[in-house]
């Protein structure tokens, strides 16, 4: 399923999930359902145990302030203020519907998988330090940390970002961590996968593992994380690298969460 077929997919759902709660839709070939708060306090995009925790924990709802930048793409788009957490495709909010679930970092199932510790406070919106060779330090943006692992959550983005070549070759460790021609670049020379190879910087820099989650149904970006995996040097720090799909967690989440993520998203169990 390529991403314009997933976004596709989700508004279709969302338009039904959506039915009796408000909500706007976006103009354009790939309408994005955009959800809004409801009068008894809880949100269309949200489940409802999750959205009680993000509310009630500060550094969690400040993660809400980011905008939607296509809000002018909805009627009356002056009415109120949008954020990027309200769409329907947002992996943050995939994100953190998932891990902010009452006791779900307590499942033993969750855990295993993510080779975590149980009971962790996840950190969302983390600073990674990634040492260039100036000395400088890129102080990038990772999704989500639990504990030693740092996230890289998608849903339907296109890629990992590009990036040119002066901009890789800043980073200190980048001929320590990757085979620098075996990673993947465009027709034009930039380099792909620009966030997963960050990623990789910052599990070597800050002696810690990364995890990318995205939808097993993408088989687009499984096939760039390969690629960049295949660049790895080492494999000691191949093996703090992790691909963990949607499908996979909902596996083993509560049945409240099975189903929500079966109706909403299309991931079904795997």
């Amino acid at each position: 399923m390529t991403a314009a077929e997933l976004r596709r997919d989700l508004g279709a759902r969302n338009l039904v999930w959506a039915e009796r709660l408000a909500h706007e839709v976006t103009y354009g070939r790939s309408p994005c359902v955009i959800h809004a708060g409801q009068e008894d306090g809880s949100h269309g995009n949200f489940l409802a145990g999750s959205w009680r925790r993000i509310q009630a924990r500060l550094p969690w709802r400040r993660r809400l302030e980011k905008a939607y930048t296509a809000g002018k793409r909805v009627a009356r788009s002056g009415d109120r203020w949008r954020g990027e957490l309200e769409a329907a495709t947002s992996s943050d909010a995939l994100l953190m519907n998932v891990f902010c679930f009452p006791g779900l970092l307590r499942r033993a199932g969750v855990v295993r998988l993510l080779g975590v510790d149980a009971g962790l406070v996840p950190r969302f919106g983390e600073r990674a330090g990634l040492p260039f060779i100036t000395g400088a330090t890129d102080r990038t943006e990772m999704d989500m940390r639990l504990g030693d692992l740092l996230v890289e959550a998608k849903l339907t983005e296109t890629g990992f970002q590009t990036a040119r070549p002066g901009l890789v070759a800043r980073y200190r460790d980048l001929d320590v961590c990757f085979e620098r021609e075996e990673l993947p670049r465009t027709a034009t020379g930039e380099f792909q996968s620009y966030q997963l190879v960050r990623g990789v910087l910052a599990a070597y820099a800050m002696d810690c593992r990364f995890a990318v989650i995205l939808d097993g149904r993408r088989t687009d970006l499984i096939e760039r994380w390969f690629e960049v995996l295949r660049a790895v040097r080492g494999s000691d720090l191949r093996s703090r690298l992790q691909m963990v799909s949607w499908q996979e967690l909902a596996g083993v989440s509560p049945g409240r969460m099975r189903r929500f993520l079966a109706d909403k998203y299309g991931i079904e169990a795997g």
